[in-house]
Protein backbone atom coordinates (compact mmCIF):
# COMPACT_ATOMS: atom_id res chain seq x y z
CA UNK A 1 0.00 0.00 0.00
CA UNK A 2 1.14 3.51 -0.87
CA UNK A 3 0.62 4.95 2.23
CA UNK A 4 2.75 2.39 4.45
CA UNK A 5 5.67 3.62 2.97
CA UNK A 6 4.64 7.32 3.81
CA UNK A 7 3.93 6.38 7.35
CA UNK A 8 7.39 4.00 7.52
CA UNK A 9 9.17 7.52 7.04
CA UNK A 10 7.25 8.96 9.50
CA UNK A 11 8.12 6.31 12.42
CA UNK A 12 11.66 6.38 11.31
CA UNK A 13 12.05 10.01 11.83
CA UNK A 14 11.13 10.21 15.24
CA UNK A 15 14.07 7.39 16.33
CA UNK A 16 14.02 4.83 18.84
CA UNK A 17 10.85 6.60 20.94
CA UNK A 18 8.34 5.42 18.19
CA UNK A 19 10.32 2.02 17.70
CA UNK A 20 6.83 0.41 19.32
CA UNK A 21 4.54 1.61 16.19
CA UNK A 22 4.10 -0.28 13.58
CA UNK A 23 3.82 1.73 10.69
CA UNK A 24 1.35 -1.04 8.73
CA UNK A 25 -1.15 -0.50 11.55
CA UNK A 26 -0.82 3.25 11.41
CA UNK A 27 -1.25 3.29 7.67
CA UNK A 28 -4.47 1.39 8.11
CA UNK A 29 -5.70 3.92 10.76
CA UNK A 30 -4.99 7.04 8.57
CA UNK A 31 -6.99 5.10 5.39
CA UNK A 32 -9.71 4.60 7.47
CA UNK A 33 -10.18 8.08 8.20
CA UNK A 34 -9.80 9.50 4.99
CA UNK A 35 -11.38 12.88 5.55
CA UNK A 36 -10.50 14.14 9.71
CA UNK A 37 -13.33 17.21 9.71
CA UNK A 38 -16.19 17.89 8.17
CA UNK A 39 -14.02 20.67 5.64
CA UNK A 40 -12.10 18.35 4.49
CA UNK A 41 -15.73 15.88 3.42
CA UNK A 42 -17.10 19.75 1.81
CA UNK A 43 -14.27 20.39 -0.37
CA UNK A 44 -13.87 16.75 -1.52
CA UNK A 45 -17.76 16.54 -2.37
CA UNK A 46 -18.24 19.94 -3.91
CA UNK A 47 -15.64 18.88 -6.55
CA UNK A 48 -18.00 15.85 -7.20
CA UNK A 49 -20.92 17.83 -7.14
CA UNK A 50 -19.54 20.21 -9.99
CA UNK A 51 -18.39 17.85 -12.10
CA UNK A 52 -21.40 15.82 -11.99
CA UNK A 53 -23.38 19.48 -13.15
CA UNK A 54 -21.01 20.17 -16.05
CA UNK A 55 -21.48 16.04 -16.73
CA UNK A 56 -25.44 16.70 -16.88
CA UNK A 57 -24.74 20.54 -18.77
CA UNK A 58 -23.07 17.84 -21.57
CA UNK A 59 -25.51 15.11 -21.58
CA UNK A 60 -28.99 15.10 -19.22
CA UNK A 61 -29.02 11.61 -19.36
CA UNK A 62 -26.36 11.93 -16.33
CA UNK A 63 -29.13 13.29 -13.99
CA UNK A 64 -28.09 12.79 -10.16
CA UNK A 65 -29.96 11.11 -6.91
CA UNK A 66 -30.80 10.77 -3.45
CA UNK A 67 -32.82 9.44 -0.81
CA UNK A 68 -33.68 11.31 2.46
CA UNK A 69 -32.12 10.11 5.69
CA UNK A 70 -32.89 11.11 9.11
CA UNK A 71 -30.40 8.99 10.50
CA UNK A 72 -26.36 8.42 10.00
CA UNK A 73 -27.34 4.69 10.47
CA UNK A 74 -29.69 4.74 8.02
CA UNK A 75 -27.39 7.08 5.91
CA UNK A 76 -25.18 4.13 6.02
CA UNK A 77 -27.35 1.85 4.54
CA UNK A 78 -28.26 3.34 1.77
CA UNK A 79 -24.46 3.86 0.32
CA UNK A 80 -23.67 0.24 1.56
CA UNK A 81 -26.48 -1.15 -0.48
CA UNK A 82 -25.77 1.16 -3.63
CA UNK A 83 -21.99 0.03 -3.26
CA UNK A 84 -23.18 -3.33 -3.18
CA UNK A 85 -25.64 -3.38 -6.05
CA UNK A 86 -24.26 -0.99 -8.56
CA UNK A 87 -20.58 -1.16 -7.74
CA UNK A 88 -19.86 2.59 -7.15
CA UNK A 89 -21.33 5.55 -5.19
CA UNK A 90 -21.04 8.12 -8.61
CA UNK A 91 -23.72 10.34 -9.00
CA UNK A 92 -25.62 9.06 -5.83
CA UNK A 93 -26.24 11.84 -3.39
CA UNK A 94 -27.79 11.95 0.29
CA UNK A 95 -30.78 14.76 1.22
CA UNK A 96 -31.05 16.00 4.43
CA UNK A 97 -34.59 17.15 5.09
CA UNK A 98 -35.60 19.83 7.21
CA UNK A 99 -39.19 18.35 7.63
CA UNK A 100 -37.55 15.30 9.12
CA UNK A 101 -35.37 16.88 11.63
CA UNK A 102 -38.44 18.92 12.41
CA UNK A 103 -40.79 15.39 12.80
CA UNK A 104 -37.93 13.18 14.02
CA UNK A 105 -34.94 15.01 15.43
CA UNK A 106 -35.94 18.11 17.42
CA UNK A 107 -35.73 17.95 21.26
CA UNK A 108 -39.80 19.20 21.78
CA UNK A 109 -40.02 15.76 19.96
CA UNK A 110 -41.92 15.62 17.02
CA UNK A 111 -42.88 19.30 15.12
CA UNK A 112 -44.58 20.11 11.91
CA UNK A 113 -41.97 21.58 9.06
CA UNK A 114 -42.61 24.83 10.67
CA UNK A 115 -38.77 26.11 11.57
CA UNK A 116 -39.44 25.39 15.07
CA UNK A 117 -36.65 23.04 15.47
CA UNK A 118 -33.44 24.07 16.94
CA UNK A 119 -31.17 25.32 14.16
CA UNK A 120 -28.43 23.48 15.75
CA UNK A 121 -29.69 19.89 15.04
CA UNK A 122 -28.93 20.42 11.61
CA UNK A 123 -25.32 20.40 11.16
CA UNK A 124 -25.79 17.99 14.12
CA UNK A 125 -27.18 15.65 11.78
CA UNK A 126 -24.98 16.49 8.79
CA UNK A 127 -21.89 15.58 11.37
CA UNK A 128 -24.11 12.13 11.82
CA UNK A 129 -24.63 11.62 8.59
CA UNK A 130 -20.79 11.45 7.79
CA UNK A 131 -19.82 10.04 11.23
CA UNK A 132 -21.95 6.80 10.26
CA UNK A 133 -20.25 7.12 6.42
CA UNK A 134 -16.47 7.33 7.60
CA UNK A 135 -17.22 4.00 10.25
CA UNK A 136 -18.60 2.31 7.08
CA UNK A 137 -15.50 3.37 4.93
CA UNK A 138 -13.53 2.04 7.61
CA UNK A 139 -15.45 -1.30 8.07
CA UNK A 140 -14.87 -2.36 4.92
CA UNK A 141 -11.19 -1.48 4.61
CA UNK A 142 -10.77 -3.58 7.70
CA UNK A 143 -12.47 -6.45 6.08
CA UNK A 144 -9.89 -5.62 2.97
CA UNK A 145 -6.95 -5.99 5.47
CA UNK A 146 -7.91 -8.83 6.84
CA UNK A 147 -8.27 -10.61 3.64
CA UNK A 148 -4.89 -9.22 2.72
CA UNK A 149 -3.13 -10.55 6.26
CA UNK A 150 -4.91 -14.01 5.28
CA UNK A 151 -3.27 -13.82 1.31
CA UNK A 152 0.23 -13.24 3.09
CA UNK A 153 -0.26 -16.02 5.22
CA UNK A 154 -0.88 -17.92 2.96
CA UNK A 155 2.19 -17.04 0.90
CA UNK A 156 -0.70 -16.02 -2.09
CA UNK A 157 1.34 -12.94 -3.76
CA UNK A 158 -1.20 -12.81 -6.47
CA UNK A 159 -4.10 -12.24 -4.47
CA UNK A 160 -1.87 -10.28 -2.20
CA UNK A 161 -1.51 -7.48 -4.53
CA UNK A 162 -4.88 -7.20 -5.97
CA UNK A 163 -5.98 -6.16 -2.15
CA UNK A 164 -3.49 -4.11 -2.08
CA UNK A 165 -4.83 -2.65 -5.47
CA UNK A 166 -8.25 -2.57 -4.38
CA UNK A 167 -7.14 -0.88 -0.84
CA UNK A 168 -5.41 2.03 -2.85
CA UNK A 169 -7.88 2.30 -5.16
CA UNK A 170 -10.72 2.23 -2.88
CA UNK A 171 -14.31 4.32 -3.64
CA UNK A 172 -15.43 6.14 -0.32
CA UNK A 173 -19.18 5.98 1.24
CA UNK A 174 -18.69 9.43 1.45
CA UNK A 175 -20.76 11.18 -0.79
CA UNK A 176 -22.14 15.26 -1.95
CA UNK A 177 -24.95 16.36 0.64
CA UNK A 178 -27.62 18.67 -0.43
CA UNK A 179 -28.75 19.93 3.01
CA UNK A 180 -31.89 22.32 3.65
CA UNK A 181 -31.15 24.97 5.75
CA UNK A 182 -34.70 26.04 5.38
CA UNK A 183 -35.38 30.05 5.02
CA UNK A 184 -32.09 30.47 7.00
CA UNK A 185 -33.79 30.98 10.89
CA UNK A 186 -33.26 34.19 10.91
CA UNK A 187 -32.32 37.02 9.11
CA UNK A 188 -29.15 37.44 6.20
CA UNK A 189 -26.62 36.99 9.65
CA UNK A 190 -28.47 34.32 11.21
CA UNK A 191 -28.21 32.51 7.37
CA UNK A 192 -24.40 32.74 7.52
CA UNK A 193 -24.17 31.99 10.96
CA UNK A 194 -26.26 28.26 10.17
CA UNK A 195 -24.59 28.12 6.92
CA UNK A 196 -20.73 27.68 8.89
CA UNK A 197 -21.83 25.70 10.73
CA UNK A 198 -22.94 22.89 8.61
CA UNK A 199 -20.77 23.36 5.99
CA UNK A 200 -18.23 22.65 9.23
CA UNK A 201 -20.42 19.79 9.40
CA UNK A 202 -19.72 18.73 5.55
CA UNK A 203 -22.27 20.46 3.73
CA UNK A 204 -20.97 20.89 0.18
CA UNK A 205 -24.20 22.26 -0.81
CA UNK A 206 -26.83 24.02 1.00
CA UNK A 207 -30.58 24.12 -0.16
CA UNK A 208 -32.44 27.73 0.59
CA UNK A 209 -36.38 28.99 0.51
CA UNK A 210 -37.74 32.04 -0.07
CA UNK A 211 -40.31 32.20 2.34
CA UNK A 212 -40.30 34.63 5.92
CA UNK A 213 -38.85 32.67 8.46
CA UNK A 214 -40.89 33.05 10.99
CA UNK A 215 -44.18 31.66 8.74
CA UNK A 216 -42.31 28.84 7.04
CA UNK A 217 -44.48 26.31 6.00
CA UNK A 218 -43.71 22.84 4.26
CA UNK A 219 -43.52 23.43 0.78
CA UNK A 220 -46.89 20.66 0.44
CA UNK A 221 -48.97 23.05 3.10
CA UNK A 222 -51.21 25.93 2.50
CA UNK A 223 -50.24 29.26 4.41
CA UNK A 224 -46.93 29.70 2.93
CA UNK A 225 -45.49 33.60 3.14
CA UNK A 226 -43.09 34.84 0.51
CA UNK A 227 -40.35 37.34 0.98
CA UNK A 228 -39.20 40.27 -1.81
CA UNK A 229 -36.92 39.42 -4.15
CA UNK A 230 -33.62 41.76 -2.43
CA UNK A 231 -34.31 39.91 1.29
CA UNK A 232 -34.03 36.38 -0.53
CA UNK A 233 -30.44 37.42 -2.28
CA UNK A 234 -29.09 38.85 0.75
CA UNK A 235 -29.35 35.19 1.95
CA UNK A 236 -27.81 33.68 -0.87
CA UNK A 237 -25.01 35.96 -1.10
CA UNK A 238 -24.49 35.27 2.99
CA UNK A 239 -24.49 31.06 1.98
CA UNK A 240 -21.45 31.94 -0.60
CA UNK A 241 -19.61 34.16 1.69
CA UNK A 242 -19.95 31.46 4.42
CA UNK A 243 -18.33 29.29 1.69
CA UNK A 244 -15.97 31.16 0.62
CA UNK A 245 -14.67 32.14 4.14
CA UNK A 246 -14.62 28.79 5.22
CA UNK A 247 -12.70 27.75 2.23
CA UNK A 248 -15.14 25.64 -0.04
CA UNK A 249 -15.08 27.59 -2.91
CA UNK A 250 -16.93 25.19 -4.93
CA UNK A 251 -19.73 25.26 -2.56
CA UNK A 252 -23.60 24.89 -4.06
CA UNK A 253 -26.38 26.97 -3.38
CA UNK A 254 -29.96 25.72 -4.02
CA UNK A 255 -32.18 28.42 -4.32
CA UNK A 256 -35.86 26.67 -3.39
CA UNK A 257 -38.96 29.09 -4.65
CA UNK A 258 -42.55 28.19 -2.96
CA UNK A 259 -43.69 31.05 -5.16
CA UNK A 260 -46.51 28.56 -6.96
CA UNK A 261 -48.29 27.78 -4.41
CA UNK A 262 -47.54 30.71 -2.14
CA UNK A 263 -50.27 33.47 -2.50
CA UNK A 264 -48.98 35.51 0.61
CA UNK A 265 -46.50 38.07 1.13
CA UNK A 266 -45.48 39.93 4.53
CA UNK A 267 -43.43 43.14 3.01
CA UNK A 268 -44.12 45.25 0.27
CA UNK A 269 -41.01 45.88 -1.46
CA UNK A 270 -38.80 48.65 -1.53
CA UNK A 271 -38.60 49.88 -4.89
CA UNK A 272 -37.00 53.35 -6.40
CA UNK A 273 -37.86 53.90 -10.07
CA UNK A 274 -40.58 51.63 -12.31
CA UNK A 275 -39.66 48.24 -13.82
CA UNK A 276 -37.15 47.40 -10.42
CA UNK A 277 -36.96 44.64 -8.84
CA UNK A 278 -38.97 45.75 -6.09
CA UNK A 279 -41.59 47.33 -8.52
CA UNK A 280 -41.76 43.91 -10.33
CA UNK A 281 -42.79 42.01 -6.91
CA UNK A 282 -45.23 45.01 -5.39
CA UNK A 283 -46.70 44.59 -9.35
CA UNK A 284 -47.89 41.17 -8.57
CA UNK A 285 -50.33 42.22 -5.70
CA UNK A 286 -53.51 42.07 -5.33
CA UNK A 287 -54.70 45.80 -5.40
CA UNK A 288 -57.73 47.99 -5.55
CA UNK A 289 -57.73 51.63 -6.84
CA UNK A 290 -58.49 54.21 -4.17
CA UNK A 291 -60.53 57.22 -4.40
CA UNK A 292 -58.73 59.73 -2.09
CA UNK A 293 -61.99 60.82 -0.93
CA UNK A 294 -62.83 57.10 0.38
CA UNK A 295 -59.22 56.68 2.18
CA UNK A 296 -60.40 54.48 5.33
CA UNK A 297 -58.55 54.16 8.77
CA UNK A 298 -55.65 51.90 8.87
CA UNK A 299 -55.30 51.69 4.54
CA UNK A 300 -52.03 51.46 3.37
CA UNK A 301 -51.31 52.49 -0.52
CA UNK A 302 -48.41 52.23 -3.18
CA UNK A 303 -48.84 53.44 -6.54
CA UNK A 304 -49.42 52.02 -9.92
CA UNK A 305 -49.24 53.51 -13.51
CA UNK A 306 -49.84 56.78 -12.05
CA UNK A 307 -52.70 55.57 -10.06
CA UNK A 308 -53.24 55.17 -5.78
CA UNK A 309 -53.60 51.35 -4.97
CA UNK A 310 -54.45 49.65 -2.17
CA UNK A 311 -53.12 46.41 -1.36
CA UNK A 312 -55.37 43.92 0.12
CA UNK A 313 -54.29 43.13 3.62
CA UNK A 314 -55.59 40.43 5.46
CA UNK A 315 -56.70 39.83 9.22
CA UNK A 316 -52.94 38.39 10.13
CA UNK A 317 -51.60 41.59 8.57
CA UNK A 318 -50.69 39.62 5.62
CA UNK A 319 -50.79 40.63 2.23
CA UNK A 320 -51.99 38.87 -0.77
CA UNK A 321 -51.03 37.99 -4.30
CA UNK A 322 -53.63 38.44 -7.51
CA UNK A 323 -54.72 34.71 -8.05
CA UNK A 324 -52.68 33.18 -10.87
CA UNK A 325 -49.51 35.22 -11.00
CA UNK A 326 -48.15 31.84 -9.27
CA UNK A 327 -46.00 30.74 -12.56
CA UNK A 328 -45.18 34.33 -13.30
CA UNK A 329 -43.86 35.02 -10.03
CA UNK A 330 -41.53 31.40 -9.85
CA UNK A 331 -39.69 32.26 -13.34
CA UNK A 332 -38.79 35.81 -11.56
CA UNK A 333 -37.43 34.12 -8.74
CA UNK A 334 -35.72 31.81 -10.89
CA UNK A 335 -34.15 34.08 -12.80
CA UNK A 336 -33.22 36.37 -9.88
CA UNK A 337 -31.92 33.97 -7.75
CA UNK A 338 -29.22 32.58 -10.83
CA UNK A 339 -28.41 35.88 -11.53
CA UNK A 340 -27.38 36.96 -7.75
CA UNK A 341 -25.33 33.49 -6.66
CA UNK A 342 -27.62 30.58 -6.75
CA UNK A 343 -25.89 27.30 -8.85
CA UNK A 344 -29.45 25.31 -8.96
CA UNK A 345 -32.94 25.85 -8.48
CA UNK A 346 -35.78 23.92 -6.52
CA UNK A 347 -39.44 24.31 -8.02
CA UNK A 348 -42.25 23.04 -5.21
CA UNK A 349 -44.82 22.14 -7.43
CA UNK A 350 -48.37 20.32 -6.88
CA UNK A 351 -47.43 17.55 -8.55
CA UNK A 352 -45.36 15.68 -10.59
CA UNK A 353 -46.23 16.35 -14.08
CA UNK A 354 -43.01 16.91 -16.47
CA UNK A 355 -44.39 19.75 -19.03
CA UNK A 356 -45.91 21.99 -15.70
CA UNK A 357 -42.68 22.39 -14.48
CA UNK A 358 -40.89 22.24 -18.47
CA UNK A 359 -42.60 25.30 -19.14
CA UNK A 360 -41.40 27.00 -16.64
CA UNK A 361 -37.62 25.88 -16.81
CA UNK A 362 -38.22 26.53 -20.50
CA UNK A 363 -39.02 30.54 -19.40
CA UNK A 364 -35.85 30.64 -17.21
CA UNK A 365 -33.37 29.28 -19.64
CA UNK A 366 -34.31 32.19 -22.20
CA UNK A 367 -32.47 34.40 -19.54
CA UNK A 368 -30.27 31.69 -18.22
CA UNK A 369 -29.64 28.88 -20.66
CA UNK A 370 -28.12 26.49 -18.66
CA UNK A 371 -30.62 26.80 -15.27
CA UNK A 372 -31.19 23.08 -14.07
CA UNK A 373 -33.09 22.11 -11.03
CA UNK A 374 -33.03 19.76 -8.05
CA UNK A 375 -36.65 18.80 -8.28
CA UNK A 376 -38.63 16.68 -5.06
CA UNK A 377 -39.90 13.68 -5.79
CA UNK A 378 -42.32 14.35 -2.84
CA UNK A 379 -44.49 11.69 -1.49
CA UNK A 380 -47.21 14.38 -0.59
CA UNK A 381 -47.48 13.36 -4.36
CA UNK A 382 -50.33 10.39 -4.30
CA UNK A 383 -48.01 9.28 -7.60
CA UNK A 384 -50.36 6.63 -8.54
CA UNK A 385 -53.38 8.39 -8.72
CA UNK A 386 -51.74 11.24 -10.16
CA UNK A 387 -49.94 9.19 -13.32
CA UNK A 388 -53.41 7.35 -13.45
CA UNK A 389 -55.24 10.59 -14.14
CA UNK A 390 -52.40 11.94 -16.25
CA UNK A 391 -52.56 9.19 -18.43
CA UNK A 392 -56.56 8.82 -18.25
CA UNK A 393 -56.69 12.73 -19.63
CA UNK A 394 -54.14 11.69 -22.29
CA UNK A 395 -56.15 8.95 -23.72
CA UNK A 396 -59.59 11.13 -23.70
CA UNK A 397 -57.71 13.90 -25.58
CA UNK A 398 -56.23 11.39 -28.18
CA UNK A 399 -60.18 9.65 -28.43
CA UNK A 400 -59.08 6.16 -26.37
CA UNK A 401 -62.09 4.79 -25.20
CA UNK A 402 -61.91 5.22 -21.41
CA UNK A 403 -65.62 4.23 -20.00
CA UNK A 404 -64.43 1.39 -17.99
CA UNK A 405 -62.54 3.95 -15.87
CA UNK A 406 -63.82 6.06 -13.11
CA UNK A 407 -61.15 9.46 -13.04
CA UNK A 408 -61.82 9.66 -9.87
CA UNK A 409 -61.57 6.22 -8.54
CA UNK A 410 -58.00 5.49 -10.54
CA UNK A 411 -56.59 4.80 -7.35
CA UNK A 412 -58.55 1.70 -6.59
CA UNK A 413 -56.70 -2.28 -6.33
CA UNK A 414 -59.09 -2.79 -9.36
CA UNK A 415 -57.66 -0.89 -11.64
CA UNK A 416 -54.30 -2.03 -11.09
CA UNK A 417 -54.10 -4.94 -13.96
CA UNK A 418 -55.37 -2.79 -16.16
CA UNK A 419 -53.54 -1.10 -19.34
CA UNK A 420 -54.06 2.31 -18.10
CA UNK A 421 -52.26 1.67 -14.82
CA UNK A 422 -49.80 -0.46 -16.70
CA UNK A 423 -49.11 2.58 -18.74
CA UNK A 424 -49.05 4.81 -15.84
CA UNK A 425 -46.43 2.59 -13.67
CA UNK A 426 -44.08 3.31 -16.49
CA UNK A 427 -44.60 6.91 -16.93
CA UNK A 428 -43.52 6.72 -13.35
CA UNK A 429 -40.69 4.26 -14.01
CA UNK A 430 -39.31 6.47 -16.24
CA UNK A 431 -40.31 9.94 -14.65
CA UNK A 432 -36.47 11.03 -13.56
CA UNK A 433 -35.09 10.33 -17.16
CA UNK A 434 -37.97 11.92 -18.85
CA UNK A 435 -38.03 15.01 -16.48
CA UNK A 436 -34.27 15.44 -16.68
CA UNK A 437 -34.32 15.25 -20.34
CA UNK A 438 -37.33 17.51 -20.49
CA UNK A 439 -37.25 19.60 -18.00
CA UNK A 440 -33.82 20.61 -16.71
CA UNK A 441 -34.10 18.17 -13.50
CA UNK A 442 -30.05 17.39 -12.36
CA UNK A 443 -31.03 15.71 -9.19
CA UNK A 444 -33.82 14.16 -8.61
CA UNK A 445 -34.50 13.51 -4.50
CA UNK A 446 -37.21 11.99 -2.20
CA UNK A 447 -37.41 13.75 0.72
CA UNK A 448 -38.75 11.31 3.09
CA UNK A 449 -38.61 7.80 1.98
CA UNK A 450 -36.61 6.21 4.62
CA UNK A 451 -39.49 8.06 7.10
CA UNK A 452 -41.91 5.76 5.60
CA UNK A 453 -39.90 2.77 5.00
CA UNK A 454 -39.43 3.03 8.48
CA UNK A 455 -42.95 3.11 9.29
CA UNK A 456 -43.93 0.32 7.16
CA UNK A 457 -41.27 -2.04 7.98
CA UNK A 458 -41.81 -1.62 12.25
CA UNK A 459 -45.49 -2.26 11.06
CA UNK A 460 -45.11 -5.33 9.39
CA UNK A 461 -42.49 -6.86 12.17
CA UNK A 462 -45.10 -5.93 15.00
CA UNK A 463 -48.23 -7.27 13.11
CA UNK A 464 -46.24 -10.55 12.93
CA UNK A 465 -44.14 -10.28 15.62
CA UNK A 466 -47.30 -9.94 18.51
CA UNK A 467 -48.96 -12.28 15.81
CA UNK A 468 -49.80 -15.51 15.88
CA UNK A 469 -46.33 -15.46 14.16
CA UNK A 470 -44.59 -14.89 17.01
CA UNK A 471 -40.67 -15.12 16.36
CA UNK A 472 -41.21 -16.96 12.94
CA UNK A 473 -42.29 -13.39 12.04
CA UNK A 474 -39.13 -11.62 12.66
CA UNK A 475 -36.92 -14.83 11.16
CA UNK A 476 -39.23 -15.23 8.44
CA UNK A 477 -39.46 -11.66 7.67
CA UNK A 478 -36.40 -9.81 8.71
CA UNK A 479 -33.44 -12.39 9.88
CA UNK A 480 -34.31 -14.89 6.43
CA UNK A 481 -34.21 -11.94 4.30
CA UNK A 482 -31.35 -10.11 5.94
CA UNK A 483 -29.28 -13.25 5.04
CA UNK A 484 -30.11 -14.54 2.00
CA UNK A 485 -30.07 -10.46 0.54
CA UNK A 486 -26.39 -10.46 1.71
CA UNK A 487 -27.35 -7.51 3.73
CA UNK A 488 -24.78 -6.45 6.26
CA UNK A 489 -26.35 -6.00 9.20
CA UNK A 490 -27.32 -9.77 9.88
CA UNK A 491 -23.84 -9.56 11.55
CA UNK A 492 -24.89 -6.50 13.75
CA UNK A 493 -22.18 -6.71 16.04
CA UNK A 494 -19.46 -6.24 12.81
CA UNK A 495 -21.27 -3.57 12.07
CA UNK A 496 -21.21 -1.56 15.16
CA UNK A 497 -18.02 -1.56 14.97
CA UNK A 498 -16.64 -4.72 16.85
CA UNK A 499 -14.06 -5.85 13.91
CA UNK A 500 -12.26 -2.66 14.25
CA UNK A 501 -11.90 -2.50 17.68
CA UNK A 502 -9.95 -5.65 17.82
CA UNK A 503 -7.96 -4.41 14.98
CA UNK A 504 -7.13 -1.66 17.31
CA UNK A 505 -6.68 -3.58 20.03
CA UNK A 506 -3.94 -6.03 18.57
CA UNK A 507 -2.13 -2.68 16.96
CA UNK A 508 -1.59 -1.03 20.31
CA UNK A 509 -1.43 -4.17 23.00
CA UNK A 510 -0.16 -7.05 20.72
CA UNK A 511 -0.50 -10.51 21.71
CA UNK A 512 -1.92 -9.33 24.95
CA UNK A 513 -4.89 -8.12 23.06
CA UNK A 514 -8.48 -9.47 24.55
CA UNK A 515 -10.61 -9.44 21.35
CA UNK A 516 -14.50 -9.86 21.22
CA UNK A 517 -14.65 -11.76 17.66
CA UNK A 518 -12.98 -15.01 19.03
CA UNK A 519 -14.80 -18.79 18.88
CA UNK A 520 -17.46 -17.68 21.56
CA UNK A 521 -18.90 -14.51 19.36
CA UNK A 522 -22.08 -16.17 17.96
CA UNK A 523 -21.53 -13.89 15.19
CA UNK A 524 -19.82 -16.66 14.03
CA UNK A 525 -22.90 -18.65 12.88
CA UNK A 526 -23.34 -16.30 9.71
CA UNK A 527 -20.01 -17.45 8.42
CA UNK A 528 -21.44 -19.44 6.31
CA UNK A 529 -24.59 -17.10 5.24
Amino acid sequence: MKKIDEMRGLVNSNGPSWGAIDPESAARMVLQNRFPTGLDIAKYTAKIMRADMEAYDADPANYTQSLGCWHGFIAQQKMISIKKHFGSTKQRYLYLSGWMVAALRSEFGPLPDQSMHEKTSVPALIEELYTFLKQADARELGGLFRELDAARANGDAVEAKRLENAIDNYETHVVPIIADIDAGFGNAEATYLLAKKMIEAGACALQIENQVSDEKQCGHQDGKVTVPHEDFIQKIRACRHAFLEMGVDDGVIVARTDSLGAGLTKQIAFSKEPGDLGDQYNAFLDCDEVDPANITNGQVFISRDGKLMAPKRLPSNLYQFRAGTGEDRCVLDCITSLQNGADLLWIETEKPHVEQIAGMVDRVREVIPNAKLVYNNSPSFNWTLNFRQQVYDAWVEAGKDVSAYDRDKLMSVDYDTTDLAIEADEKIRTFQADASKRAGIFHHLITLPTYHTAALSTDNLAKEYFGDQAMLGYVKGVQREEIRQGIACVKHQNMAGSDIGDDHKEYFAGEAALKAGGKDNTMNQFEAA
